[in-house]
């Protein structure tokens, strides 16, 4: 029997709700129009052969208060003058949401809106249109809602404070909170903030403090200088420095040199080179190095894992530093250390258009597997269509050693 039950009426319902319909039309009443639910009846041979099952059906119906029946009449050969269902309406939103048991969600939902029409009406206007999009969502907030009200109130009223989050001084709203809503108030923000207050060149939830002009936590790059001759007083021999972005900016020192390497060890036994330093890498952010205009003016040389994942980061520094070149990024460096080879998981997928010829050619033989000569006599063992890795770890040092004397 697939005759319209009240499970299924509900799930009906239910759908409307899922898609946010019912507590839209709380956010604009004249967005609510009766809804004409899907209606399956008895056929004439069910009528007549389950007879009982269909009384219970329709008594099932009629105990649906919420659903307008709309009856239609008819004579059977068996039963005579009858009627059964022709329609079933919900013709109000009240009865929509009762059906599913979502009364009290939706009073929690019109407090909601009452409360933003009541703390600011020009605010409210700005939200109408997320809350109308985002209904759902709103509601889940219910409980947060005044404390979103008032970030943003206060934030109209100090654009681009220039403070860190732990300075904004409102009752009962620490930095926490905010950094826990951060992907909301972003969404919010940008409907109530005029456009000088906020910066559209960064996005995403971790760029929150400079999109609306907070004091950041300031980024920091780690280095070594590696000319003893450039050494700075006051530091061990190991000249191992952290500064901050600010701060690396305005580095003052002759270096015509600079290595960047992916492996803390590596960069930690980096040999001496003359007016060189060496920076530890950040895997794929070099936004922190972006500001340093000096590196505009020195040779930059990359050191990564010889796999496709190496050539998408020096892909991504040539978008700072497009002068940047690799180093034992090359085919005899992985020919010198087929011992060393092992699989790849997951090469990347993306395209990497800022290699060279031969950068892209390689990075395409580490992907399929296959390395042409002069490593094909040893390939036997290697399984084609295995992606390669050789991660810079392995590489001898006295390989690095003679690879940055041919560079001196």
């Amino acid at each position: 029997m697939t005759w319209t039950s009240r499970a299924d009426l509900r799930a009906q319902v239910q759908k409307l709700w899922d898609r946010g319909e019912l507590l839209r039309a709380l956010v604009e009443p004249a967005s609510w129009q009766p809804r004409r639910l899907r209606l399956v009846v008895p056929g004439s041979g069910e009528l007549s052969d389950q007879i009982e099952a269909v009384r219970a059906w329709l008594a099932e119906l009629r105990a649906v208060v919420q659903v307008r029946i709309v009856w239609r009449a008819f004579t059977h050969r068996v039963l005579g003058e009858s009627a059964l269902p022709a329609e079933l309406w919900l013709d109000t939103l009240p009865a929509a949401l009762a059906l599913i048991g979502k009364t009290q969600e939706a009073q929690r939902f019109e407090a909601l809106l009452s409360a933003t029409r009541a703390h600011d009406a020009a605010l409210a206007e700005q939200l109408w249109p997320w809350l109308q999009k985002r209904p759902l969502l709103a509601l889940t907030l219910a409980s947060d809602w005044p404390r979103l009200l008032a970030v943003l109130r206060w934030l109209q009223s100090h654009p681009r404070p220039g403070i860190y989050l732990r300075q904004v001084d409102l009752p009962g709203i620490d930095s926490k909170f905010i950094e826990s809503q951060r992907g909301v108030l972003t969404e919010l923000l940008d409907l109530c903030l005029p456009p000088d207050a906020i910066d559209a060149s960064v996005t995403g939830s971790a760029q929150f403090c400079r999109r609306y002009g907070f004091r950041d936590k300031p980024l920091r790059i780690r280095l070594r200088v590696l000319d003893a001759a450039l050494a700075l007083t006051g530091l061990g021999p190991d000249q191992d420095i952290t500064l901050t972005q600010t701060d690396f900016a305005q580095l003052a020192l002759p270096i015509r040199r600079v290595f960047i390497t992916e492996n803390e060890v590596n960069f930690l036994a980096f040999p001496p080179v003359a007016g060189s330093v060496v920076i530890f890498g950040a895997g794929y952010g070099f936004d922190v190095l972006s500001g340093a205009a000096w590196l505009q003016r020195v040779a930059v040389h990359y050191w990564g894992d010889l796999d496709s994942h190496g050539f998408a980061i020096l892909n991504q520094l040539r978008a700072h530093l497009p002068h940047a070149q690799s180093l034992l990024m090359d085919a005899a460096t992985l020919h010198a250390h087929r011992s060393q080879w092992v699989t790849e998981p997951v090469p990347a997928g993306r395209q990497l258009t800022r290699l060279t010829e031969l950068e892209a050619a390689l990075c395409q033989s580490l992907i399929s597997g296959y390395i042409a000569p002069p490593a094909a006599p040893s390939m036997a063992s290697w399984p084609l269509g295995q992606a390669i890795r050789l991660e810079q770890e392995r590489l001898s040092f006295g390989w690095v050693q003679q690879a940055l004397n041919r560079l001196t």
